[in-house]
């Protein structure tokens, strides 16, 4: 057990119309041993409502968990600790996230907030695009310190209607959040200060139509991919950090071309060692794989892979790099592939957690 890795899962449990059904039971957590690929339930609750996105702390002992309800003006973030020995989720508190649809959410580098992006959809309520919480000496969410608000649309009138902040995403050095906004095709950086406030500090500009929704950095500190859900595109970008501006260095299709108009890409992740990215495609079902030219930040495709099921919204790698897993929301399953150092392809395993509704994997050592 000591040398496994932890999985927690989080899974639909409650209907809303742009799912496809909620099969799932909340929140999980797994073992899984990369060597012997042998998965192991070790908890699960229901006591939260639709986990669609979970941050965990380095050592898997606290789970801070989104609840998007479709119905609710305000969505949840909950806070879990979890103890390995006993294998218990225990309950510390939830707090309002001040905005509708609560998309996505991250622990500050310092360990000493968390910060909520609010999707948002109508108008009502506080929608707020950002808010920040603090952290009592057990992992307790504070009431919120800050928030900021994004107003704006976009060129594809169906769905950049108005401001839809999709991510939350702090950089390498620390700092500076940058938000990507599906809504107005772009991305917001903010410096974060030490009580929590939010001093914007640029918008950067995407494609128009892009619909930018989930970030990887690049551990160099100096590139920033960015997986656009709209026109199915990766762009890899260059970060100034002093001054948080982002500036286009590369667009390449997450797709084949005739894939494009029924596909809507999801999440991005990034190799260990930064050589190679890795992005979900929702209606190709697939995984792209992109090498990343570590001198210009450029990228070049190295293939696709099926994702061992559908509609895989969310990925995750081990923390040694040797695993990627793909949780198929429309599958009821968590895909597990092999993942080859040298070239970045992906092998499928064989292996998955079966799960209902599978809508966020995170993984620890």
């Amino acid at each position: 057990m000591s040398e496994a890795c932890l999985v927690f899962v989080g899974s639909l449990n409650r209907e809303a119309p742009y799912f496809q059904g909620a099969r799932g039971v909340g929140l999980g957590v797994y073992s899984f041993d990369e060597q012997a690929l042998e998965i192991g339930k070790l908890v699960e609750t229901s006591d939260i409502d639709n986990p669609t996105f979970l941050s965990v702390t380095p050592d898997g002992s606290r789970i801070y968990a989104n609840s998007e309800v479709f119905s609710w003006r305000e969505g949840t973030v909950s806070a879990y600790s979890f103890d390995r020995r006993s294998r218990a989720l225990a309950y510390l508190n939830k707090q309002p996230s001040l905005g509708s649809i609560t998309a996505h959410n991250t622990i500050t580098r310092d360990g000493t907030k968390l910060l909520v992006a609010n999707y948002g959809m109508g108008e009502g309520g506080p929608d707020r695009a950002v808010a920040v919480f603090g952290f009592d000496k057990d992992g307790a969410l504070s009431a919120p310190l800050a928030s900021v608000a994004h107003k704006g649309s976009g060129a594809n009138a169906a769905r950049q209607e108005r401001s839809h902040a999709h991510s939350v995403t702090e950089t390498i050095a620390g700092g500076t959040a940058v938000v990507a906004d599906l809504g107005i095709d772009r991305l917001v950086s903010y410096r974060i200060g030490q009580d929590g406030s939010l001093a914007r500090l640029a918008e950067s500009a995407m494609p128009a139509g892009a619909g930018p929704r989930h970030l990887a950095l690049h551990p160099n500190g100096r590139f920033v991919f960015v997986m656009n859900e709209l026109d199915s595109t990766i762009v890899s970008m260059a970060l100034d950090d002093s001054t948080g501006e982002l500036s286009i260095l590369d667009v390449k299709p997450a797709v084949p071309a005739e894939a494009r108009d029924s596909n809507h890409c999801a999440d991005i992740q990034i190799s260990p060692d930064g050589r190679f990215v890795y992005g979900s495609n929702r209606g190709h079902d697939s995984v792209v794989i992109m090498a990343v030219d570590q001198g210009t930040g450029a990228l070049s495709l190295v293939g696709y892979v099926p994702c061992g099921g559908a509609t895989p919204r969310n990925l995750a790698l081990t923390p040694s790099g040797g695993h990627l897993f793909s949780a198929n929301q429309n599958a009821d399953r968590i895909s597990i592939f092999a993942r080859d150092a040298g070239s970045g392809k992906l092998a499928d395993t064989g292996r998955a957690i079966e799960i209902g509704t599978p809508m966020c994997v995170k993984i620890v050592r």
